[in-house]
């Protein structure tokens, strides 16, 4: 880890990452040569956007645009590149990814960093379980090129050449935290009060204020993802319909089609079966926003130009992939800094 004492500039730091980061190197070139091989175009989006994403707990950063006149108007550093990306759907391309810059605020930790690259890919007229063949591929083409022989993190290991195990967020629940998660949610209306007291008997703290979401996430966080992705990776598919704001939902109305990626205990991605119900995604960004609000007193703006272009998005799924975290993992850093080859600065808080 690096620390205000010790920058990542100085030679010595430097030279003890620079295994780290020659790996990300050799990783990032497999990975377009993976697409490359799939045929698909990689666009470069861009960072500045009228709305950072409309998710009540991820925070963004903001900063002002000026016109000739001199009059400003916000804009924001992007959380993530989908806007531009569904954009560019609807605009014809068929199967795009990108290496992207993103940005959230508030977060940083061991896998956690406040600025860090999204390896994100869609594909138009495909099924949300092709990205699952996908995220196959790619970790073990990038693993190849690290020349990991094994993912590890914090004394966990997982095979990437390994076919993944499929397990629904029901099926993980049940397992690992005995509960039956699906009899928390009456029709499409989640139950708080009946999460909340099968949380307690897992011993996860309850507050007043804890949603439903929020205990899902508390479970999820303390019971479900140390077991996940051991041996090899986890694919945790079938996730609720009140935690996939951005996807379709399946016949059974109380799922959505949502999955995410884990190996060693650690999230890697999350792909989606893409909502294209421009009136449904508003409103599911109005009650993200109204959520945000609740918590942190503050919200983002909608995106109009967004929600026009999905009228004219084809059918598709995506899926963003933490790339950052996926070369700790080939490489065996403990720390996500030591995979970035600059840092963002902590003396920032010391001054």
């Amino acid at each position: 880890m690096i620390d205000a004492a010790s920058p990542w500039w100085r030679p010595d730091v430097h030279a003890d990452r620079r295994p780290y980061l020659k790996a990300r190197t050799r990783m990032a070139a497999a990975a377009r040569g993976f697409f490359a091989s799939k045929s698909f175009t990689e666009v470069d989006t861009a960072i500045l956007q009228t709305s950072p994403g409309n998710e009540a707990h991820i925070s963004a950063f903001a900063t002002q645009i000026q016109n000739e006149a001199g009059v400003s108007a916000p804009l924001y550093l992007h959380s993530s590149p989908e806007f531009a990306s569904k954009k560019l759907l609807a605009a014809g391309e068929e199967k795009i990814f990108s290496l992207a810059h993103v940005f959230r605020n508030r977060e940083r930790g061991r896998l956690h960093h406040p600025e860090f690259t999204l390896l994100e890919w869609y594909r138009a007229g495909a099924l949300y379980q092709r990205l699952i063949e996908d995220c196959a591929g790619l970790l073990a083409a990038t693993a190849k090129a690290a020349g990991a022989d094994l993912l590890s993190h914090a004394g966990a290991i997982a095979d990437p050449f390994e076919e993944f195990e499929l397990l629904s967020v029901a099926e993980a629940f049940d397992r690992y935290a005995g509960i039956d998660l699906l009899a928390t949610i009456d029709g499409l209306k989640p139950n708080r009060d009946a999460l909340a007291a099968k949380a307690r008997t897992c011993g996860v703290r309850v507050v007043p204020d804890d949603s439903w979401s929020d205990l899902f996430s508390k479970l999820l966080s303390a019971k479900i993802e140390p077991h996940l992705g051991h041996g090899r990776a986890t694919i945790l598919m079938d996730y609720p319909a009140s935690e996939a704001a951005l996807a379709k939902l399946q016949p059974d109305q109380r799922l959505a089609e949502r999955f995410e990626l884990y190996a060693c205990g650690v999230e890697l991605a999350n792909g989606f079966g893409e909502l294209t119900d421009a009136d449904e995604q508003r409103r599911r960004f109005e009650e993200e926003m109204a959520e945000r609000r609740r918590i942190y007193g503050e919200a983002y703006p909608i995106d109009e130009d967004f929600l026009s272009a999905l009228a004219l998005m084809p059918p598709a799924s995506g899926v963003a992939l933490g790339f950052d975290r996926l070369v700790m993992l080939a490489t065996g850093a403990s720390h996500i800094e030591q995979v970035l080859w600059t840092p963002v600065a902590r003396s920032v808080f010391a001054r």
